[in-house]
């Protein structure tokens, strides 16, 4: 299936954007590029293969969740670059 620069237009308008006329012949040439190596993707024989959520053979890897003990407020202070007593002191972001 070809791209052609009014269908790139079409779609440009839709996103908002502007190009050039270079840009679009060259987006044209591009997307019938993809739209191409696609179809010749499903020319495969893909029966018999199960699908995937991923392309390796991955298990969950994270920790299982579990209760712990929080460490205590003086010991989440003692890592702050500043605390004014029982809080962080952070720049102020908003004038």
């Amino acid at each position: 299936m070809a791209v052609t620069v009014e269908k790139v237009r079409y779609i440009a308008s839709l996103a908002r954007l502007r190009f050039t006329e270079e840009e679009e012949a060259r987006l044209a040439r591009e997307m019938s590029e993809v739209l191409a190596y696609v179809a010749k993707l499903e020319e495969l024989d893909t029966e018999g293969v199960p699908t995937l959520s991923h392309v390796l053979d991955m298990r969950n890897v994270f920790r299982e969740d579990a209760a712990r003990a929080r460490i205590s407020r003086e010991e989440a202070l003692r890592g702050a670059p500043e605390a004014d007593d029982a809080y962080f002191r952070v720049p102020k972001v908003i004038e």
